[in-house]
């Protein structure tokens, strides 16, 4: 083997490159459709500041994942208390939920509905839980899942919940039981090692996007080369389209290579292979992601809120989630006195909302944070940015299983090609998830057996669900 090429420079794809570049003296080249890496953990500076797209924690259980963060972030990070609340009916309730203040916010009829329907799913189970909502009202009942997952959950996917697959639930809520939440709202058990209850994580004082920047420099230190605004049009396969022999850039030059790793989204990969069967093709093209919109606020004030996230439940207004920045790290903000929010927007690229011009965008997102009263009428909003991220959740629509592993099989077949990270397996990882997949490609291409990259945030144990990993010198 002489040459790896890596496409895309985000978590998975430069994992790949640096884990590559480190451990073999092949030629590793990552081959990047922007003007920066990171992907969607990228960092940039705005007003002065320093913001991510959106918010991006880093904690793990696994080893190897921890290792890489250390190594990357070379001591530079802090420990950061989590702190997130859910809006929901004009009220903040802490998340994990906390019994006391639950019971603060909600009338004894609406705690008397959230038992009632509890007790009939003991009585009266669900029987089918193959859609999000009959898997979550299985577990909890239908008052807590009307409260704390439907409207939040309809507006990230732009799909009724019985219409989105199971798998969104069993990967992102595991063993969790209502019993569990409750006890832990109550005892607020330290040691609960579940996913959604821990409450502390590492981040890289320069933004979360400073472990990708890192990992280029190390690449290039290692012989390897990053090329940005050199976006990718297909894979090149052998004449008999068994083998992946290299790719063909926009531009249309070809590089030839040993070894493809593609984080490009799946299905546009696919659907640019040569010799594709009706039956891959159709899979392809019934697969379909989620574009978001970020609008960035820089506030004339300080101290705004104390939450790291909010989660907005609330069908008054249209954004779902809300970062402050100043409360991550506080290298951030660079001891500025105004305060960056990120308010998330997600839509398809058919809705009107997707072709809005930013002012129209800023506008709606500096009405929307006051109608919430986190922002006063006093308060001076002095900037406002807008980012549009196209594809940046692979919608899990019921089905869209039987799909992937249609396109598995067929890319199961072509040798030297692997697909990975969030567009490229088509799964709603988080930054570790795709980590992981970055180190264990690379042990696949180094020729280690038995590894199965599609099985990556498939299983029943979860990559974020212990303490926070502090290194001690």
């Amino acid at each position: 083997m002489k040459k790896i090429l890596v496409i895309g420079a985000g978590p998975a794809g430069l994992t790949a490159a640096y884990q590559l570049s480190k451990r073999t003296t092949v030629k590793v080249s990552v081959f990047e459709a922007s003007n920066s890496v990171g992907g969607l953990s990228k960092s940039l500076k705005l007003w002065g500041q320093t913001v991510d797209l959106g918010p991006h924690r880093f904690f793990s259980k696994d080893n190897r994942i921890n290792k890489l963060f250390h190594e990357l972030a070379k001591g530079k990070y802090s420990i950061v208390n989590r702190k997130t609340r859910i809006y929901y009916n004009r009220r903040f309730f802490e998340y994990p939920l906390r019994f006391f203040n639950v019971l603060s916010n909600v009338s004894i009829f609406k705690l008397f509905r959230v038992v009632y329907f509890f007790g009939l799913q003991k009585v009266f189970p669900t029987k089918d839980t193959s859609t999000f909502e009959s898997w979550i009202v299985s577990r909890f009942g239908k008052e807590l899942y009307n409260m704390f997952f439907k409207n939040y959950t309809e507006k990230l996917w732009g799909i009724p919940c019985n219409r989105i697959d199971s798998d969104w639930a069993a990967q992102r809520i595991k063993k969790l039981t209502l019993f569990q939440a409750i006890k832990h709202s109550i005892f607020q058990d330290k040691n609960n090692t579940h996913k959604t209850l821990v409450d502390q994580f590492m981040y890289p004082k320069g933004g979360t996007g400073k472990l990708y920047d890192n990992a280029v420099e190390q690449i290039i230190e290692n012989k390897g080369s990053v090329f940005l605004n050199q976006g990718v049009k297909r894979i090149l396969l052998n004449e008999s389209e068994t083998r992946a022999i290299g790719i063909e850039l926009m531009s249309g030059e070809k590089v030839l290579g040993d070894h493809m790793i593609s984080t490009m989204p799946l299905t546009i990969m696919v659907k640019h292979l040569p010799g594709l069967p009706p039956e891959v093709k159709k899979a392809a093209d019934s697969l379909y992601f989620r574009n978001t919109i970020l609008v960035y606020l820089e506030v004339d004030r300080n101290n705004l809120f104390d939450d790291n996230w909010l989660y907005i439940h609330s069908n008054d207004v249209l954004h779902g989630r809300i970062t402050n920045f100043s409360n991550w790290c506080p290298t951030l903000n660079a001891n500025k006195t105004s305060t960056i929010l990120c308010l998330e927007y997600w839509c398809f690229e058919s809705d009107g909302i997707w072709e809005d011009i930013d002012s129209k965008l800023i506008e709606l997102a500096s009405k929307e944070v006051r109608e919430i009263e986190l922002v006063s009428e006093k308060d001076i909003i002095l900037n406002g940015k807008v980012i549009k991220i196209p594809r940046s959740y692979p919608v899990y629509e019921t089905g869209y299983s039987n799909n992937v592993n249609i396109i598995k099989k067929h890319l199961d077949k072509i040798e030297n090609l692997d697909a990975i990270g969030r567009y490229g397996s088509f799964k709603y990882n988080n930054q570790d998830h795709s980590i992981l997949m970055g180190l264990m490609v690379s042990d696949k291409v180094l020729g280690e057996s038995g590894i199965d990259l599609w099985n990556v945030n498939s299983d029943d144990e979860y990559q974020e669900d212990a303490a926070v990993d502090v290194l001690t010198d």
